[in-house]
């Protein structure tokens, strides 16, 4: 019998394995990307404290304002830079890199390029 593969699954348990050696401390803490079909989900997290420092998506209205009319791609690339500039507003500089276990390409990799684009280091 064929089965059909759970990919949501299956980058969950890559996202476990990715996060068992991926800690945000509060000198770098973790920018983790969320991708679904239709919004993308960027935020910077304290993992010592356990809260959330800055956070942006596609659904934040200064966001929703500015990707009318524009790809799934470019939209990643502003939430990026909004979230990178945020960042740099509550003086974080560095952070490390939270894939979520998806690929990096695509609109993972615009929101890298876009928190980069804003000052962010990796």
């Amino acid at each position: 019998m064929i089965t059909v593969r759970d990919k949501n699954k299956d980058r969950v348990v890559r996202h476990k394995r990715v996060r068992k050696n991926l800690n945000g401390t509060s000198e770098r803490p973790r920018l983790s990307v969320y991708r679904s079909l239709s919004n993308i989900y960027a935020q910077i997290i304290d993992d010592s404290k356990g809260i959330t420092l800055v956070s942006a998506s596609t659904l934040d209205k200064e966001v929703a304002d500015a990707i009318k009319g524009k790809t799934k791609t470019e939209a990643a690339r502003i939430v990026g830079e909004t979230v990178g500039k945020r960042a740099v507003q509550k003086k974080i500089t560095e952070v490390v890199f939270d894939r979520g276990g998806y690929l990096y390409t695509g609109r993972v990799q615009a929101v890298a390029d876009g928190a980069r684009a804003s000052g962010l280091k990796f």
